[in-house]
């Protein structure tokens, strides 16, 4: 009740935290199940990924106990045993498998020549650079599949590039299958998509021990390795990196990337090679709620806005059924006042009527004049009544009291009457007053005076006179000569004895041969003294 809105919005408030809570949770839940799923997805990849670099070790120990034991790799030797290895079946996700020789620098001629006998074709070592005859040069003689992306690749020095060359030295140095980091394949060309290579050292022995003869490796292009393991782990709705090493973006090898927003993420380290790399695995979730949230919020809201709606229509309806019970009480006083306020007011009135009837008696000798008296002065009443009831018994103008008594006579002679002062608002009881005496003056103004004969005036003037009280001067002039040795008429009783009494102010009535003159002080009273309620 005295709070009509903070009620509704308390209990939207109070209903729409319960549902951002519940919302809240629901969604915790949701991330939790999340991140489980994203956990499960990163351990099957990396699972995947590290099963098939084993794969690729396997073959390459293979081959490597293989070639060691022969007296040259040739050509037919290394197709047999790639053919053996079945690579469309069981090698997906590489780029194949090739035999590089380690051999020297003056060496390379003669290894140019024997492989074209061998293949056909050979491309001349590369990158063609100021060796030592010494330095070790370890081009790539055979590759499969052969095609024509694999023979790009034929006679480059792979020991010649720094990151390969690491890879190799390490290989060399542990005998065991070592990968180098992010590279681009030299089969790549015109697209340079990031990949590895896994290298498998093979040695022959001789008088002088143990001699490096060659690489049996794999080249892995980064995306198709990845997108092998996804396809058949069938993810979709998750986004998938791997990386060389640590998560950066330098280090980035391939992507798997939907078009989604971003969520929670899981990575998981993998030895592929004895070479650490991560797989990031993030779901496509994003910022949006999940369908069961959704449906919990817009529910949630609709329970409250409906509670909210219901609760303000009450505590509407409550203030309407209090301001409808102050409304009739108000009403009751204003009846009640209104009763007491007419009784005072039918006193008044009958008290002014017998007082007028009283003098009328005693200054009339015949009926009829006793009759046409009291008729006037009756109807005078009743013409500030009328005003006095147009404005509900509140304030009445003072101009409108004066036109009112002095329409009978200024409506075809407006030119006799001049009428000048502010606004004033007068009294009830003070406008009736003020309308007798007004009454008065025009009758006798209209009988002897300056309305009865043409080319006479009657001015009428008022000005406040301090804060409560305003001034009112009567001038006639132009009409007869007024007679000072007239006889005192009831008109002067009226004016000087019951209106004077009403108005409280004595009342200035001077008879000068030019005309009638009278000043009256009309009390100016503030509303609150006589209306029956005062408005806010």
């Amino acid at each position: 009740m005295r709070w009509p809105r903070a009620v509704p919005l308390a209990i939207f408030a109070l209903i729409a935290g319960v549902t951002a809570l519940s919302v809240l949770a629901i969604e915790r839940g949701d991330n939790r199940q999340e991140l489980a799923e994203v956990d499960r997805t990163a351990l099957a990849i990396g699972s995947a990924l590290d099963r098939r670099a084993n794969i690729g070790t396997s073959y390459l120990r293979a081959g490597a106990a293989l070639f060691s034991a022969a007296d040259n790799v040739s050509y037919d030797l290394f197709r047999r045993f790639a053919g053996e290895l079945r690579l469309d079946e069981t090698y997906r996700g590489a780029d194949g498998i090739g035999w590089a020789e380690a051999i020297y620098a003056y060496e390379i001629e003669v290894f140019e020549d024997r492989v074209m006998t061998q293949t056909g074709s050979m491309n001349p070592v590369a990158p063609q650079i100021q060796r030592s005859p010494g330095d070790l040069v370890v081009p790539v003689t055979y590759l499969v599949p052969d095609s024509e992306r694999a023979r790009r690749a034929f006679g480059y020095d792979m020991y010649s590039e720094p990151t390969r060359r690491q890879a190799m030295d390490l290989a060399t140095q542990t005998n065991r299958p070592a990968a180098t980091g992010k590279i681009v394949l030299i089969q790549e060309g015109a697209d340079p998509e990031p990949g590895f290579l896994i290298y498998m050292p093979v040695f022959v022995s001789g008088d002088m021990g143990e001699r490096l003869k060659g690489f049996v490796y794999s080249p892995f292009n980064a995306d198709d390795f990845l997108n092998s393991v996804i396809n058949e782990n069938a993810v979709q709705e998750q986004s998938v990196r791997f990386y060389d090493g640590g998560v950066a973006e330098e280090n980035l090898l391939a992507e798997h990337q939907t078009e989604n927003g971003i969520g929670v993420t899981s990575s998981r380290e993998i030895r592929i090679a004895d070479r650490v790399m991560t797989v990031v695995v993030q779901s496509t979730k994003g910022n949006a709620l999940s369908p069961l949230s959704m449906i919990t919020l817009l529910f949630g809201l609709a329970v409250a806005s409906l509670s909210m709606l219901i609760a303000r229509l009450l505590t509407q309806q409550a203030l309407e059924d209090q301001a409808a019970l102050v409304y009739f009480a108000e009403q009751n006083a204003i009846r009640t006042s209104l009763t007491r306020e007419l009784n005072h007011r039918v006193k008044n009135t009958l008290a002014n009527v017998l007082s007028i009837i009283a003098l009328t008696r005693r200054r009339t000798d015949n009926l009829q004049d006793f009759a046409d008296s009291l008729d006037g002065r009756i109807r005078a009443l009743s013409a500030t009544h009328d005003l006095l009831t147009q404005s509900e018994w509140g304030t009445t103008p003072l101009r409108q009291v004066i036109e009112a008594e002095l329409a009978p006579y200024a409506s075809a002679k407006e030119d006799m009457l001049h009428l000048e002062g502010p606004d004033i608002e007068l009294a009830p009881n003070d406008a009736l007053s003020f309308g007798l005496a007004i009454h008065e003056l025009a009758t006798n103004a209209s009988k002897y005076g300056a309305l009865s004969r043409e080319g006479a005036r009657v001015s009428i003037e008022w000005a406040k006179k301090g804060e409560n009280l305003v001034e009112v001067r009567w001038v006639e002039k132009g009409g007869p000569s007024v007679s000072q040795d007239r006889k005192r008429g009831f008109g002067m009783d009226l004016i000087e004895k019951i209106v004077a009494h009403e108005l409280r102010h004595p009342v200035d009535l001077q008879f000068d041969p030019e005309g009638v003159r009278c000043t009256l002080l009309v009390p100016v009273r503030q509303p609150s003294e006589f209306a029956i309620r005062a408005k806010s």
